[in-house]
């Protein structure tokens, strides 16, 4: 699909974008241009894809200017939207910034992307999109229905604008495995909202495949929510204390201290509203929200009528499968 192809990764220096950007070179694409507005992350991974130099482009830039990154979209036939305000307390406490960069941005993508004609976008949404309660799930939700709303409003434009939705990626900057890591050997004690909160967690493999899965399934206008494991925060704590323990030669007398939910913050995530379960096609790894607009229905191999109204059914994982993928991802080194 992408053998040959023009591609663009907005916020590409994030760590969707960096393990994205990686999977796609095995792909021998013509360029992949990273965008994004850190000239330090951007150095940092040319340095480390010094030997893929003769594909890669890094373009600062930001989403919120529409001239930029109409420019970036010249000759582009797929498009991966990454670019976000992720932080929920910093967009909690910054809100038109958060609104700025997630809602008007995204309408940049769309515009930039009907006027350069490209083939696909692909937008990156979140389970805090469902019934929110901080700014960052909402201006996502917004966005979401931007990316919905531009496949009905293209008109004759052949662009097929699509969202993946997916909860938190071990490992990814801001999550709490590197920070159990630094609190672990920097104060011999972790902070943690509360015990009892779950989380849908996958790890940057997981989360790749099925983007791009998704991205070849879209017909246009749907949400691919991908079937995520649930995670005890207690359970990655525990896991967090034993392993780096035992790689750095401490005592395993690492205490834990519950702080409380931060603003904004949920006990738990879902991936689905109970009327989108209700329309929504399943596979084996996904879920398939159609668009509401249009009147274009389209069929997907495998998929059938899912009827879910409810995703807490699942138990969390346990502790040793946990362990196993972090250690297969590399998360503790």
């Amino acid at each position: 699909m992408y053998g040959n192809k023009k591609i663009l990764i907005t916020g590409g220096t994030g760590t969707i974008g960096y393990h994205l950007t990686k999977r796609l070179l095995g792909e021998n694409p013509a360029v992949i241009r990273i965008f994004s507005r850190d000239e330090y992350k951007q150095f940092n991974m040319s340095i480390d894809f010094q030997q893929d130099a003769k594909k890669l482009r890094f373009l600062i830039g930001d989403v919120r200017d529409y001239q930029r990154l109409l420019r970036a979209m010249e000759d582009i036939d797929y498009v991966f939207h990454l670019a976000a305000m992720k932080h929920v307390p910093f967009c909690e406490y910054n809100p038109f910034e958060a609104v700025q960069t997630n809602v008007l941005g995204t309408q940049n993508v769309i515009q930039a992307a009907i006027q350069s004609g490209v083939s696909k976008v692909l937008f990156s949404s979140t389970d805090k999109a469902i019934s929110p309660t901080n700014t960052y799930g909402a201006t996502k939700l917004t966005a979401e229905r931007l990316i919905s709303a531009a496949e009905y409003q293209k008109g004759p434009k052949s662009t097929v604008f699509s969202s993946v939705r997916f909860g938190n990626v071990m490992g990814s900057r801001g999550s709490v495995i590197p920070l159990f890591t630094r609190q672990i050997l920097e104060r011999g004690s972790i902070e943690v909202t509360s015990l009892d909160m779950i989380r849908y967690m996958m790890t940057p493999s997981q989360a790749i495949s099925l983007m791009l899965k998704a991205n070849r399934l879209a017909r246009g206008g749907e949400v691919f929510v991908l079937k995520m494991p649930i995670v005890k925060l207690s359970d990655l704590a525990d896991v967090m204390i034993d392993e780096v323990t035992r790689r750095h030669n401490l005592r395993n007398n690492v205490t834990i201290k519950e702080i409380g939910l931060r603003p904004g913050e949920k006990m738990y995530e879902e991936l689905m509203m109970p009327d989108e379960g209700q329309i929504a096609l399943e596979e084996k790894d996904m879920f398939i929200i159609p668009s509401s607009f249009g009147e274009k229905s389209h069929a997907y191999p495998g998929a059938a009528k899912s009827g879910v109204t409810s995703l807490f059914e699942e138990k969390p994982i346990d502790k040793e499968t946990l362990r196993g993928w972090l250690h297969a991802e590399g998360l503790f080194q």
